[in-house]
């Protein structure tokens, strides 16, 4: 070896061992962040915990411990960001840590795939040891939660669900809203940065603060303002309940393991807040509470009584010297082994909210309602409120408006801010659409015309509502739930002129007037123009072509239609999604073209009338790029065939 060899040898040795001491050095801090991480996820301190993993992540992208703990910190952050990392994680390394499979699980749970949380969960069953009871309770508690979840969200209510916006909602918890009778001013609990002297609690996140704001407009709020040290005290502070003509309020407060406590107007501000009587306050933790509107009950939530800690509801009546009586369970079919918190009663004290822990819930908190039987003189069990004002996640603190046309709703769900915000809960109303039907040809009114909007609810049941245009205006009018798309179909003496898909927008009133005028191609002297008629598509099933019972629905409203204009003719397409080869694809087209086509010929529609012609896959829909879009792509459509004389035109 020359001079030149060994110098370089040298020098490669010295390049290889910098490389080698940068990346070891890289690797201990890597491993310091994490630790440091660790030592706030261990305390449940997700929010401290996270930027350490964060950095550690931007040092080793593919270290799967900081992913793991990572996405489980960022759950109530960001539930996509937190499934996208924990699923990393597994895949880079499968063992990770033992309870990969539950938490696989859980962000399963809030992304909402059921499925793969149930199936991850049952995962997770099958490694856990005989005598790891609390394991095997925490995995079948996902999976009851994942069915219950899977059935509600199949089956929502016509409900819009609104943030209350960023003026009150910050990327920290807002909860608990309290609004006055008169609905302009609220009330309302956060953890935000602005909390009286910013401090901190053990948790990471700012210590809880009772803050203000009043109403600007429908969808507008002032900045929310702190209210005065009297009623934020150095721990957490929270707003429970406005009555006795606004005068009054309920609050929790931080104090011997927490309290209830009250306060009232003093002139312009709220005064020195009052603890309640021993017997509704303890040792243990009372949460939220609720006074009735003559001032006889107070219904609350409690630790008190608790073996597990947990919390449940009971009451208490005021004695004639003004003090609580003694407390007295609300009853087993209110309160289970889980968290019961949050009471609500509406004004004539008929219908209860609360939010549970357990029942039928979806995951976390859901919202819960009873109704009393003033025959029976019992409470009804519990119904879950169903989706979407219950989620996978927390939802608690539901508080109807004074007039109770809506609701306020604390909750950790996708699309918020930051952990828990505030919602409005408005239930989606009627609402009129009116119109004239005009002749394409010349803008002249048409009487006669009957309107048919068929629709669905959110659950998927039918909606179906008429009118027939006047005729001395041409106008009709239908009242119908808003906020869903219709497929409106005018007819007149037994024909069918156009079929056009009309969207009603959202109506949170019941008064609320839309416009809608529908031109047809109509001519009382030549009849019908073949552009009026639009027939809907039918769909299949992955490689099959049996009719499915909304196709026989349709065929059926085709055969009138034919029946009703006896010149008219079609032709049946069949088209097929990209799975299976171009020459397999144009005989199954052939087959679902021929389905609808003899079942038209049994309703007795001449077989003259109706021509059969196979596109296979050569014609889609969509792209097929998803299985979405390929359900698009399995159908069949119908087409007029225009007479010589229109074609000429």
């Amino acid at each position: 070896m020359n001079h030149l060899d060994k110098r370089f040898s040298r020098t490669s040795f010295l390049l290889l061992t910098l490389c080698l001491l940068a990346s070891s050095a890289m690797a201990q801090s890597t491993r310091k962040l994490i630790r440091s991480g660790d030592k706030f996820f261990n305390q449940a301190n997700f929010r401290a915990a996270l930027p350490f993993y964060e950095r550690a992540l931007e040092r080793d992208p593919n270290n799967a411990k900081a992913l793991y703990r990572a996405g489980i910190s960022l759950i109530a952050f960001d539930k996509e960001k937190a499934s996208e990392y924990v699923y990393k994680a597994y895949r880079m390394k499968p063992k990770v840590e033992n309870d990969v499979l539950y938490w696989l699980g859980r962000v399963d749970l809030v992304n909402y795939e059921f499925d793969n949380a149930i199936k991850n969960a049952q995962a997770y069953q099958a490694t856990l040891g005989k005598r790891d009871e609390e394991g095997r309770e925490q995995a079948a508690l996902l999976i009851q939660h994942a069915r219950n979840a899977k059935r509600e969200v199949a089956n929502p209510k016509d409900i819009f669900v609104k943030n209350l916006g960023p003026t009150v909602n910050t990327p920290y918890s807002e909860h608990s809203p309290v609004i006055s009778s008169d609905d302009n001013y609220l009330l309302f609990t956060s953890r935000s940065a602005s909390v009286t002297g910013g401090k901190e609690a053990e948790d990471g996140e700012y210590f809880e603060d009772i803050f203000e704001t009043r109403r600007l407009g429908p969808d507008s709020w002032e900045t929310p303002k702190s209210l005065s040290g009297r009623l934020n005290g150095t721990g957490h502070d929270a707003s429970i309940q406005l009555f006795d003509n606004d005068s009054k309020l309920l609050m929790y407060r931080q104090d011997e393991g927490g309290d209830i406590f009250m306060t009232s107007r003093d002139g312009g501000d709220w005064g020195q807040p009052q603890k309640l009587g021993k017997n509704i306050n303890s040792k243990g933790f009372e949460s939220d509470a609720f006074i009735t509107p003559d001032g006889s009950t107070l219904y609350f939530s409690t630790s008190q009584f608790s073996q597990n800690g947990d919390l449940d509801i009971y009451y208490s009546k005021r004695q004639p010297n003004g003090e609580w009586g003694a407390p007295k369970n609300f009853g087993n079919g209110v309160n289970t082994p889980f968290d019961e918190d949050s009471p609500y009663f509406t004004p004539d004290g008929l219908t209860m909210y609360f939010s549970s822990r357990g029942h039928s819930t979806m995951g976390g908190y859901d919202i819960f309602t009873m109704k009393f039987d003033t025959v029976a003189r019992r409470w009804s069990r519990p119904q879950n409120m169903g989706y979407p004002v219950n989620t996978p996640d927390d939802d608690t603190y539901y508080r109807l408006s004074p007039d109770g046309s809506y609701a306020y709703l604390s909750s950790y769900r996708m699309g918020g801010y930051g952990e828990k915000d505030i919602y409005t809960i408005n239930y989606i109303r009627n609402a009129t659409v009116r119109g004239h039907v005009y002749s394409l040809r010349d803008s002249t009114i048409i009487p006669g015309v009957e309107l048919v909007f068929t629709g669905k609810t959110a659950s998927n049941a039918p909606l179906e509502y008429r009118d027939v245009t006047k005729p001395d205006s041409g106008t009709y009018q239908v009242n119908v739930l808003s906020s869903r798309p219709y497929q409106v179909t005018l007819s007149r003496d037994g024909r069918t002129l156009a079929t056009e898909q009309y969207e009603v927008p959202l109506s949170l009133s019941d008064t609320t007037v839309f416009e809608k005028d529908f031109y047809i191609a109509f001519d009382d002297t030549t009849g019908i123009g073949v552009g009026a008629f639009a027939f809907k598509r039918i769909y299949y099933d992955t490689d099959k072509y049996n009719l499915r019972p909304e196709s026989i629905r349709e065929l059926d409203n085709i055969a009138r239609v034919l029946k009703a204009n006896p010149t008219l003719r079609i032709s049946i397409d069949g088209h097929c999604d990209s799975r299976a080869s171009d020459e397999y694809n144009i005989t199954l087209g052939e087959n679902r073209a021929l389905a609808a086509y003899n079942y038209l010929i049994q309703q007795g529609i001449p077989s003259n009338r109706m021509i059969t012609v196979s596109y296979g896959e050569r014609r889609p829909a969509a792209p097929n790029t998803s299985p979405e879009n390929m359900q698009l792509n399995r159908r069949t459509e119908f087409n007029v065939i225009k007479g010589a004389d229109e074609q000429q035109q």
